[in-house]
């Protein structure tokens, strides 16, 4: 199933022009606030309707303004899930589920959505009503009752921005089950890194109202360009790689990515599974020798790739481990006083527990 999207939209002041396609499995809409993300997912779902141009699901026509034709939101079948749950609070979880198989008309009839209920782990929530339910859990039946929709798209509006991190945390994992057990196309709207280099299968990256670049996950993901659309602390490296063994005892998944391996935190994983890790380029050390007595479980040894200009006394040098690439985020005066070059051999340092578990 193919999203194709091709419109023009003002706003005020704002202008939003974009055009791209989204397949099978999560296209995250990835850029800073004010971008055009909510814009253009609204625009998807039928709640707002473009100035100009086309959308279509296969050869299915949502809206063509030269032919003024609109499908109105209703009749797309497509389950939105917001930032806030917004469930019906005089409603049990069952009866909120239920609700949303309104929706579905004859699509899911005979249905009970218990597979639904187990892959987003609520059996034991079905008899509460929202009040009893934690942020996280809420979220989780909200998901589960656009899924009760039968819907041919998902869309997805920052769900966990409302959340804490341990709430994020708890969530991830179901969100990755969806994608991978459902077979629903999801369109994902964030600004959090840690959460697109998680789930994301294809990234479009908004900026100023236009596409600023679009493709697969990993690719997008590596381009250097990419982390000017970062937030200072979320700049760094994303890595792409297999786990290759698990240690039940410390809790650490062995990853190997390229020639490299890492340590990584993890509460389960299992071996062979495709994994991201982010890793955040202010936490990764430089040295000039291997060190040694040091507690950071990861010791990468490269050549310099790239030494980026200086800003903010701050320089961000590029370190090529065996195709690997990370990125270090450290001074201009740290620069000088190691002599650091383009080509030097070096060692990157990055501890373990600085990294986002997957």
């Amino acid at each position: 199933m193919t999203l194709t999207l091709d419109v023009k939209h003002r706003l005020g002041a704002f202008a939003l022009d974009a055009q791209f396609t989204a397949g099978k499995g999560v296209t995250a809409l990835f850029g800073r606030s004010g971008s055009g993300k909510t814009s253009l997912v609204r625009i998807i779902a039928g709640l707002m309707r473009p100035d100009h141009g086309t959308l279509a699901l296969d050869d299915i026509t949502l809206a063509d303004s030269k032919r003024h034709f609109f499908t109105p939101c209703h009749k797309r079948r497509f389950g939105y899930v917001f930032q806030e749950a917004r469930l019906f609070p005089h409603l049990t979880v069952r009866q909120n589920l239920v609700y949303g198989r309104w929706f579905a008309g004859k699509v899911q009839a005979g249905g009970d959505g218990s597979k639904i209920i187990e892959m987003l782990g609520i059996e034991h929530l079905l008899k509460r009503y929202p009040e009893k339910l934690s942020g996280g859990e809420k979220q989780r039946v909200a998901i589960g009752r656009a899924l009760f929709s039968s819907p041919r798209l998902l869309l997805m509006d920052e769900p966990l921005a409302a959340l804490d991190e341990a709430r994020k945390a708890e969530i991830i994992p179901y969100l990755e089950r969806l994608r991978d057990e459902t077979g629903v196309p999801i369109i994902y709207v964030s600004h959090s890194i840690s959460e697109v280099s998680r789930l994301a299968d294809q990234i479009v990256v908004m900026k100023g109202g236009k596409v600023d670049a679009a493709g697969p996950a990993a690719e997008i993901l590596s381009h250097p360009a990419f982390g000017e659309q970062l937030e200072r602390r979320d700049i760094g490296s994303i890595l792409s790689g297999n786990v290759e063994a698990f240690d039940t005892v410390h809790g650490l998944a062995t990853v190997r990515v390229g020639r490299s391996a890492l340590q990584i935190p993890a509460t389960a994983a299992r071996v062979g599974q495709r994994v991201r890790i982010h890793i955040p380029a202010r936490e990764v050390l430089l040295a000039t020798v291997r060190p040694e007595g040091l507690s950071a479980l990861n010791i990468l040894a490269g050549q310099i790739a790239d030494i980026g200009p200086f800003r903010d006394g701050l320089a961000m040098v590029a370190v090529n481990c065996d195709g690997t690439v990370v990125t270090s985020r450290i001074t201009s005066l740290s620069v000088e006083r190691l002599g650091l070059a383009k080509g030097q051999t070096v060692f990157a340092i990055v501890k373990s527990a600085a990294l986002d578990p997957y």
